[in-house]
């Protein structure tokens, strides 16, 4: 298994706009165990992102699919900061 959890920042009341994209494909990724989008309790603009996959090849080949990349280039005006807190092996 493979985890990863990030925190994204986004504009000034861009953070639901950002958060709709990003839950877009999260139950539809092969080798996606979870995928968890969270809006900051304190930080109106932070959204957490818990990530659990198969295998970090299954991360890895998720970032390539069309639907992904279609994602990513909506959500990147939305982004204005972004931090990889902490990648895992979860058990």
């Amino acid at each position: 298994m493979y985890g990863l959890i990030g925190k994204l920042e986004a504009p000034e009341d861009k953070r639901d706009a950002l958060v709709e994209i990003l839950k877009e494909n999260q139950f539809s990724l092969p080798g996606c165990v979870s995928y968890v989008v969270a809006a900051d309790v304190d930080d109106p603009n932070c959204v957490w992102i818990t990530e659990v996959w198969a295998s970090e090849d299954d991360h890895k080949a998720s970032l390539q699919l069309p639907s992904v990349q279609s994602a990513i280039s909506r959500a990147r005006p939305l982004i204005v900061g972004m931090t990889r807190i902490a990648e895992t092996r979860p058990t």
